[in-house]
């Protein structure tokens, strides 16, 4: 292993340790939520609050790695996580629904800044490695997946204060993150400037490939976020599962959000661009299928792995698509008006998953998937002249 890969993995351990506050707050976000908020409708707002935190995150991280380089910029943003962490346990200690959001919006500002550590150890190695590299980032998500679950229900009755541990421990892990990031020597930056001038907005989006590739990422984001939110509340709340099962089911969830990255690469040969999304879209129907027919644990989980899974083909069958979209020049801009759209999306989704698992069932909520679905799939095809394969590299 040369030493440019061990700082790849330094990065993954870090990635994991650090980001596993977010399956750690997606699991009892929406039950304090609930439980805190003046009306069950916005038991949902402290995810969306993460969610819309990490939209504003995205520029004032990247600003402040290009001025304090990578290493110090993501030290600074793992303190305003354990900062974040120790608000929402003071907001248990109130029962302040407001200070609550608060501090999840500041953990999505945070989550902003570990979003780039993918880029970071794409930089460690040469060109040739950078999809592997980005590949064990995106593995370590597993590993956070089981890890900030466990830490939730560990810490739920650690204090004389409900949850209150729980925040504890996930300040504990991105401390950990940021002992982890003083042993890791980032590579040398290299300026670019991007070159001026381009196709307006509007413009873009009037490319029918740049379209289709931000309609399956914000597709993947809306109908998982809706799911994912809700289904802590319609297990735990409404059918009285164990928090336990919850946990169980929302860890295998993330699990199946990021292990299908390893194998990506080869269905892409079988699949390409569009297949990949078609498969995605069947997974959604999997899901919608299975819990219109399965209100059981063992259906909440059977739903929730298929929900992660076209999460994953969609997202990243949408991100190979992206750069065949626009012209150089433009990537910043493009880059920037999916991402816009993507956390947009997965913020509405979010919220709007609270106004509907209280007024409506459990079926009508995963009905209302096939919505942003339907749009995609008419996209698919009206649009037929998508590459059939991907640019290299990825």
């Amino acid at each position: 292993m040369t030493r440019n890969f061990k700082e790849v993995w330094l990065l993954a351990a870090i990635n994991a340790a650090a980001m596993s506050s977010v399956p750690l707050m997606m699991l009892i976000g929406s039950i304090i939520g609930a439980e805190l908020a003046p009306k069950e409708e916005w038991a949902t707002l402290p995810i969306a609050m993460m969610v819309i935190g990490t939209a504003l995150g995205v520029v004032p991280a990247t600003r402040s790695m290009q001025h304090l380089g990578r290493k110090w910029a993501l030290l600074l943003f793992v303190l305003l996580g354990i900062c974040a962490c120790l608000t929402l346990g003071e907001a248990m200690v109130r029962s302040n629904f407001t200070l609550f959001c608060f501090g999840s919006g500041l953990l999505g500002v945070t989550v902003a800044a570990l979003q780039q550590i993918r880029f970071a150890a794409m930089e460690c190695v040469p060109l040739t490695d950078g999809p592997t590299a980005a590949s064990i980032i995106m593995c370590a998500g597993i590993a956070a997946a089981f890890l900030g679950p466990e830490l939730a229900l560990a810490g739920e009755h650690l204090t004389s204060v409900d949850y209150q541990g729980s925040f504890w421990l996930g300040a504990g892990c991105l401390l950990a993150g940021g002992v982890m990031l003083l042993f890791y020597v980032p590579a040398a930056q290299k300026k670019t400037h991007a070159i001026a001038g381009g196709r307006s907005t509007l413009a873009l989006l009037g490319s029918p490939t740049l379209l289709l590739a931000i309609i399956a990422g914000a597709s993947a984001f809306m109908v998982m976020s809706f799911v994912m939110t809700a289904t802590p509340i319609s297990m735990h709340l409404h059918h009285g599962y164990s928090l336990t099962d919850t946990k169980w089911v929302i860890q295998s969830h993330i699990a199946a959000m990021y292990l299908p990255s390893l194998f990506t690469p080869w269905l892409f040969r079988f699949l390409n661009i569009r297949g990949l999304m078609l498969a995605g879209l069947v997974c959604y129907c999997i899901t919608i299928a299975i819990g219109l027919i399965d209100a059981s644990v063992i259906g909440y989980w059977g739903q929730l792995v298929m929900l992660g899974i076209g999460w994953n083909f969609l997202f990243v069958s949408g991100t190979a698509l992206l750069p065949m979209g626009y012209n150089n020049g433009e990537q910043f801009k493009a880059q920037a008006l999916n991402d816009t759209v993507l956390f947009s999306s997965q913020a509405i989704a979010s919220l709007s998953a609270g106004l509907a698992i209280s007024n409506v069932s459990w079926h009508a909520l995963l009905l209302f998937c096939l919505l942003p679905m339907a749009v995609l799939l008419a996209l698919l095809a009206w649009q037929r002249a998508v590459p059939a394969r991907v640019p290299k590299p990825i």
